[in-house]
């Protein structure tokens, strides 16, 4: 198996003064500088810097993914965290994850009491750390999961899965379950597997996989159904095949959060409406995996996905 890896260039130290860029530049509430444990607050300059007591039980640390732009970011989680401060009475704070940590395992670890996970993250975090799912997120047809579509070359022969034997393949992360585990179950349905093809490749994203079909690379490949969708229309790919519908991103939380707090959580997230009444409160969210709010989640929704992480070697 390849493997096309894309690795954070930046230092743990140019990491800290881009986001030390981010304080002096936003003027919105609080995120968190975690590798020098510092508490910032971007309605005050960098001289009022001053640091946080990890003991305050008033602060909580919302996990995400380290961003490609953490200025942009760091707007967009701001306003977020704004709305659930003010709906449960705490401080939320963001925590972004750097290049040595998982998202997934600092919410184990409970070095954060909240995270966005993709499915496939929260199973690995809930079979390894007893990590809880409260809300998974919405889509544009208010449906609580995703879809993986498979799409070839515009002028392409293939016309549907069964014409990919002897084809090449582009997947994305193997650790996906939109880029890997729900495009391979398509293949398999259509009695494609791996050995049937001629060759295959994962790449890290999505668009690694779109720009791979499109300049011939590859016969077909797997996306989003958002950047598919897209493609199509400006005819630069043609699509072949849509997956049935799997849970999407979410909010999953420690095992150790206070069950008030949990609580208070959830149904903050249950009644926001980016769309409706917290939309002027919001700076960019449209451009985030949780665009159109949440749905309440139960363990029982991630079954398929772990049976197939299982059958395809991604957790044991």
């Amino acid at each position: 198996m390849q493997r096309a890896m894309v690795l954070l260039k930046d230092s743990n130290k140019g990491k800290l003064l881009v986001i030390l860029f981010v304080i002096t530049s936003i003027l919105l509430s609080s995120c968190i500088d975690k590798q020098e444990n510092i508490e910032i607050d971007l309605n005050k300059t960098t001289q009022e810097i001053v640091r946080y007591s990890p003991e305050d039980p008033n602060v909580v640390y919302f996990g995400f993914d380290f961003p490609e732009d953490p200025q942009k970011d760091a707007r967009i989680y701001a306003s977020f965290l704004q709305y659930l401060s003010k709906e449960t009475g705490r401080t939320f704070k963001i925590y972004f994850t750097s290049k040595n940590e998982t998202t997934q395992d600092n919410l184990g670890k409970g070095i954060t009491q909240f995270a966005v996970l993709d499915a496939l993250s929260h199973i690995k975090a809930h079979d390894e750390n007893g990590v809880i799912c409260i809300t998974r997120s919405l889509n544009e047809d208010d449906k609580n999961n995703h879809i993986a579509v498979i799409v070839t070359q515009w002028n392409s022969n293939i016309t549907e899965l069964k014409d990919m034997r002897g084809k090449s393949f582009c997947f994305g992360s193997f650790d996906s379950a939109q880029g890997h585990l729900i495009p391979r179950k398509m293949l398999e349905d259509a009695t494609i597997r791996l050995l049937n093809l001629k060759h295959y490749v994962y790449t890290e994203t999505h668009s690694h996989c779109a720009e791979a079909v499109i300049n011939d690379e590859y016969d077909a490949g797997v996306m989003d159904d958002t950047l598919a969708f897209s493609l199509a229309k400006e005819k630069k790919l043609r699509i072949i095949a849509v997956s049935d519908h799997y849970p999407n991103y979410g909010i999953s939380a420690n095992k150790d959060v206070d069950i008030e707090l949990l609580e208070d959580v959830k149904q903050a997230l249950l009644d926001f409406k980016p769309e409706g009444k917290h939309a002027g409160n919001l700076i960019d969210w449209d451009k985030t995996e949780m665009a159109y709010g949440f749905i309440e989640a139960n363990e029982s929704n991630y079954t398929e996905l772990r049976n197939l992480a299982i059958k395809y070697g991604v957790i044991e």
